[in-house]
């Protein structure tokens, strides 16, 4: 019997051995075949061998990185699955590996700066209204240039907004049009704008031709096809969305506490088949008709009723119910669940609501996402947890809500009101990434007044602005530079101007003292001017216009800058006291001269009034203090054409200058005391009184305005009631006991 064992394991032994022996010749013989066809190949140039062919194979072998335009051309022997396959033919997989640092060309940038070019518009060419918005906000912009060599990055005047095939408004044969550009280059800083792409059934982000090394700044875009830091999500906005300018957000009033009428609502279509019908099909799961209130209807479509379900006609009762509008502001939350594609309209329309956006769409890659905190704004709900997402709110304390509404109101006007923000918001993104050294923190995005007023080329640190004080923990500036504009020849030793320049020395919180001489007449000799125990700097003004005055000086070594005209008449109790209101709000205009503006009902028109009435909405800046960054955004943000406007009318430039910092802090400045004897009285008989006294210099104002106004797209100017006094001033107590008693005997 143990014989018999023996035997047996010697003859498994054996057999194993000799399948092992025949296996291992057929392989190696197979090598030697295969290695002998590379060198037959290799003699014949056609093959250069590897020189890791004599190293195993492992199947999870790193591969040697190769451009990603050569993957379809190489040779590889890896498995390509059949969907890997589609999905590499599909235009919008070719240039996924793209990245900043592979598919764009920074030097075109580092000669002109970030200076964008849009293409020609071509006869017979259709571009949809939205399109010609977004193409006029470009060119309208700072960055707008009609070089193409001076251009950083290129955007086309073909209509790529809607690439559904089955919409009107889709452009045929844009793939052969695209190609026949001949600053194409395969897309390479160039720049794409989409709304729509991919059709019925299934809704692709396939936007039907080959966009190469290009940028998409595309809306519905989910987190698998979006290429970070280099493609940018926008969002969805309707034909109607304005070009410039907008509605405020509807948040008038901080209610405490923060909770409306519903605490949670959604109004709109309910697809029962295909993409994005899950979803909104389970709604009616959640609603209950008292504070969560989830409304859809089957009521759409050529065939809806072919197609309808049990639930349509009650659903479409329901539906009809309740005031889409009425609902939308009276509600704490709205929920944002998907449609046929990752967007929906109904974000914007809940961020403008104040009512913050439960949002139900797994896989979007929210709107300029790299930028913008959107926790600090909207609930990320999951499409998978629908049930759970009434209890998750209502978890969500007061304090929470008020701010979450809050920062919606502050997300709408700074980057999703208007079609000119949201071009602006994705330019200034790139231009973030091209200059990273100067490029704006999580902080500037997130927080008042928002990444498109902070110019980073102002400077790189938050201390330098008006706005981030507390947040830094610093003490605004406790010193100024006084820079008085003088356009009329110094004749006389009793001059206005030389009375101010000695009160102004006089201040304790006087830096120095900076004459701009505007005036046709030579500098006066350095002895004309009087004797101060600060610096006096006389400079002449670039070209001699009207806009010089608020240029970004480098003599200007202070934050704090008052700003006066020759003629103004200010004690130096005036100046201390308006200096010290200043530090108080350091992002405002302060001062003294006050104006207003009005609608004119019968002229359909902005007006312009000096007339003393119980409010104002501008502080001129005859006699103001205000941060010197504004004289930064004033010539670098406006556009040429209204800075040409003002020089050319010899006028306005303290118009302008309340606009520009009334939209930036959308609050308006501030006056202090009583000056009633301004510009009318306190003129000499000076080439400059017989300015103000022209009837046409008030009608040039007039115009002014409304030329101001039609470029921001809305007024900005905000009206005010309130004026600060000294305390104490003209309280019934001794003279003595007030600081700034000299003001009350002026």
């Amino acid at each position: 019997m143990q014989a018999k064992k023996r035997y047996f394991i010697l003859l498994s032994a054996g057999s194993c051995l000799a399948l092992l022996f025949y296996f291992g010749g057929l392989q190696f013989r197979a090598s030697r075949s295969h290695s002998r066809r590379e060198e037959h190949s290799g003699r014949n140039g056609l093959h250069h061998p590897s020189p890791d062919r004599f190293w195993p194979r492992f199947p999870d072998a790193l591969r040697p990185f190769v451009p990603w335009d050569q993957l379809e051309n190489e040779d590889s022997s890896v498995h390509i699955s059949p969907r890997q396959k589609r999905d590499a033919n599909s235009s919008i997989y070719k240039g996924k590996k793209c990245r900043m640092e592979s598919c764009f060309d920074f030097a075109l940038c580092k000669k002109n700066g970030f200076k964008v070019y849009v293409y020609p518009q071509q006869k017979g060419e259709k571009i949809a209204e939205s399109y010609q918005n977004i193409l006029a906000a470009i060119e309208g912009s700072r960055f707008y240039t009609s070089d193409p060599s001076q251009a950083c990055l290129f955007v086309l005047s073909l209509d790529t907004l809607d690439r559904d095939q089955l919409s009107p408004q889709y452009v045929h044969n844009l793939r052969s049009k695209v190609q026949s550009l001949h600053l194409w280059n395969n897309g390479r800083n160039h720049l794409i704008f989409n709304l729509y792409s991919g059709t019925w059934p299934d809704y692709t982000e396939d936007v039907g031709f080959d966009i190469g090394q290009a940028m998409l700044a595309k809306a519905s875009i989910s987190t698998e096809n979006f290429r970070p830091n280099f493609d940018v999500s926008i969002p969805l906005f309707s034909k109607d969305h304005p070009r410039t300018g907008g509605e405020r957000g509807f948040l008038k009033f901080n209610t405490i506490p923060p909770l409306r009428k519903y605490m949670l609502v959604f109004k709109g279509k309910r697809y029962l088949t295909g993409i994005g019908s899950d979803t909104r099909n389970a709604l009616y799961h959640v609603h209950n008709g008292e504070d969560v209130v989830l409304l859809t209807t089957c009521k759409h479509g050529k065939d809806w009723q072919k197609h309808k379900d049990s639930r349509c006609d009650r659903d479409n009762t329901e539906y009809e119910k309740y005031d889409y509008r009425e609902m939308l502001h009276n509600a704490t939350f709205c929920l944002v669940p998907r449609g046929r594609r990752l967007g929906s309209f109904r974000f914007l329309e809940a961020l403008q609501a104040a009512c913050v956006p439960v949002m139900l769409s797994n896989g979007w890659e929210l709107p300029f996402s790299e930028v913008i905190n959107w926790n600090q704004a909207a609930v990320i709900g999951d499409e998978r947890l629908l049930l759970q997402i009434p209890s998750t709110i209502r978890s969500i304390h007061q304090d929470k809500i008020l701010a979450l509404r809050q920062q919606t109101q502050f997300l709408w006007e700074a980057y999703f009101s208007s079609v000119e923000k949201i071009v602006l918001t994705t330019l200034e993104i790139i231009q973030d990434r091209i200059f990273k050294h100067i490029s704006r923190n999580s902080l500037i995005w997130n927080k008042h007044p928002g990444g498109l007023f902070v110019l980073p080329q102002y400077s790189s640190y938050l201390g330098d602005f008006p706005y981030y004080y507390a947040n830094l923990g610093l003490k605004p500036p406790s010193k100024f530079t006084a820079v008085i504009h003088a356009v009329t020849p110094l004749v006389s030793q009793s001059q206005p101007v030389l009375k101010l320049l000695v009160a102004a020395a006089k201040s304790q919180y006087c830096a120095q003292i900076i004459v701009l001489w505007n005036c046709d007449k030579p500098l006066p000799a350095k002895h004309r001017w009087p004797a101060t125990a600060v610096p006096v700097i006389v400079i002449e003004g670039e070209s001699k216009v009207m806009s010089s005055r608020f240029l970004p000086y480098d003599n200007i070594i202070t934050d704090a800058v008052l700003s006066l005209d020759e003629d103004t008449v200010l004690s130096t109790t005036e100046v201390d006291f308006a200096f010290t209101v200043w530090q108080s709000f350091p992002e405002r205009i302060v001062g003294y001269p006050a104006r207003s503006h009005f609608w004119d009902n019968s002229k359909e028109r902005w007006g312009y009034t000096s007339k003393w009435t119980n409010d104002y909405s501008m502080v001129l800046t005859g006699a103001a203090i205000y941060h010197k960054y504004y004289h930064y955004l004033y010539s670098h943000y406006l556009p040429a054409s209204l800075k040409n406007m003002v020089d050319q009318l010899a006028n306005c430039e303290d118009i302008l200058m309340n606009f520009l910092v009334s939209a930036v802090t959308k609050l308006p400045p501030i006056k202090v005391t009583q000056k009633k004897q301004y510009k009318e009285t306190m003129m000499g008989q000076t080439s400059r009184a017989s300015r103000w006294a022209d009837p046409d210099h008030f009608a040039q104002r007039q115009s002014c305005m409304n030329t101001f106004a039609s470029w921001f797209g809305y007024m900005p100017l905000i009206h005010s009631q309130m004026r600060l006094d000294p305390v104490l001033f003209k309280d019934q107590v001794s003279i003595l006991r007030k600081k700034y008693r000299d003001i009350e005997r002026l």
